[in-house]
């Protein structure tokens, strides 16, 4: 009997797609078909390249109309939030824009008479992206459109519970005209996806999703030397200072938690604001968060859809739980049905009384649950902040610039945020530290993990 993988829809627990496994035999070919690809493209003009990834998003997004209700059938986010294609668009088009300047060689910074003396940024060869669920488009094309544009090849692995995204790609890619194996979508299981990333064949590997997921793609590429790009878990932390604009922050910090049903990497899973401003604060993020309608993601007046998996909203519970068993405060407390043990829907919780020790603090949730905690003064704010084993941004709320960017030096993560909150800027680069993972994504710096430099010493004069 031929394996296949069952997407459950969150909706309603229907199975709402099931695809066939690939065949180890296709794997390889495709692999094959898209080294043989690859050759030929690395001496395609980078214009010439531009011009079929800009293709490919004019064919993409003239799929909304279907994809949009897809999503939400996928994961759960409500279809009045429109996808994913303002983000999918501005990191397209940005990086196709800076690619020609970005991949041009490097000369030598001291001219010898004589020599021509510079550094090349070649292809990597075939790129293998193992994309997530949660924001299964624009994670996706972080690394397809660049990696494409640097001259190599892609092979996609979306997760299982978005199998269409990876259609919609190779219809888009296939519209567009790309030269075949250049982009394929493969269906594997974890077993074929290790052996894949074991066999050298693949030069470089894209992942986001668990630190546990990440070290099982260390540990299956081990000694094959390809390169990594590994974005992993988040506990995103927001400092409220005394002189932020209240309202500004309360809005923008609410949306930051519970935006997609808090299932984003860098969404705001932690919040501590100054004495001076914490009750105020706290009444007017509970305020806000009371706003949201919890519901079918199919329907218009919807703001929070259900959780990807039930398993993911019972985490949610149980931290609530452990936090309500050692004294924190729930604020919410929403009557929303089907908010069960079981049950992907769940309504959002804001807790007070929370400190350290409650895993709500520590541990990732990926879900519509956050902790406030009132902080004395920034040195209390930095350390708190620090105290998590991961660092992917943090967001920093106050008038002052200067004040925002002298905390920010001190603060272990990747970004810095100063009035806002869980973005991606392509001009910027995206990355983390600590076990939210290694390499860098989008801007400049994005094209140079998805390169290798070689060097050219070229003695003229003899």
């Amino acid at each position: 009997m031929t394996e296949t993988v069952k997407l459950k829809s969150p909706i309603d627990g229907s199975i709402y797609a099931e695809r066939p496994v690939a065949s180890d035999q296709a794997i390889n070919a495709a692999v094959e078909r898209a080294r043989a690809a690859q050759e030929k493209w690395a001496e395609t003009p980078v214009v010439e390249r531009g011009k079929y990834m800009l293709a490919m998003l004019e064919a993409l997004v003239a799929m909304s109309d279907e994809i949009v209700p897809e999503i939400a059938w996928q994961m759960g986010r409500p279809v009045r939030y429109g996808g994913e294609f303002g983000g999918v668009k501005e990191r397209t088009n940005y990086m196709v824009e800076i690619a020609e300047a970005a991949l041009k060689p490097v000369l030598a910074s001291n001219p010898k008479d004589g020599f021509r003396r510079y550094v090349k940024k070649v292809p990597l060869g075939v790129v293998l992206v193992i994309a997530p669920w949660n924001y299964p488009y624009l994670t996706a094309v972080n690394t397809i459109v660049p990696a494409l544009m640097a001259g190599s090849a892609v092979v996609l692995k979306h997760a299982a519970q978005t199998l269409l995204v990876g259609e919609r790609f190779q219809q888009a890619f296939d519209k567009a005209g790309l030269p075949k194996g250049l982009f394929q979508n493969l269906v594997m299981n974890h077993a074929q996806t290790e052996k894949l990333l074991g066999s050298g064949k693949i030069d470089h590997v894209n992942f986001t999703g668990s630190v546990g997921g990440g070290r099982a793609i260390e540990k299956a590429a081990a000694g094959t030397f390809m390169t990594l790009g590994l974005e992993l878990g988040g506990k995103d932390p927001a400092y409220v200072l005394p002189d932020a604009k209240m309202d500004h922050a309360v809005a923008n910090l609410v949306d930051g938690a519970f935006y997609n049903s808090g299932q984003c990497c860098c969404g705001i899973e932690r919040v501590y604001v100054h004495e001076n401003v914490y009750d105020e604060f706290v009444e007017g993020f509970v305020a806000e968060t009371r706003n949201y309608v919890v519901g079918n993601p199919l329907e218009q007046a919807t703001t929070l859809g259900p959780m990807a998996q039930a398993r993911f909203a019972d985490l949610i519970r149980e931290q609530k739980a452990e936090a309500l068993r050692k004294g924190a405060t729930a604020h919410i407390n929403m009557k929303v049905e089907n908010d069960k043990p079981g049950s992907p829907y769940l309504a959002p919780e804001v807790l007070t009384g929370v400190d350290h020790q409650i895993s709500v603090m520590r541990e990732e949730s990926f879900g519509p649950i956050v902790g406030i905690m009132k902080v004395r003064n920034d040195e209390e704010a930095i350390a708190l902040m620090n105290d998590s084993p991961y660092g992917l941004t943090a967001s920093i709320w106050t008038r002052d610039t200067e004040r925002a960017i002298a905390i920010g030096d001190r603060v272990e993560t990747g970004t810095v945020f100063m009035n806002r909150c869980d973005y991606l800027d392509p001009a910027l680069v995206w990355t983390g530290v600590k076990d939210t993972g290694k390499g860098a994504a989008l801007s400049a710096i994005g094209y140079d993990n998805l390169t290798r430099p070689k060097s050219y010493h070229l003695r003229e004069t003899i």
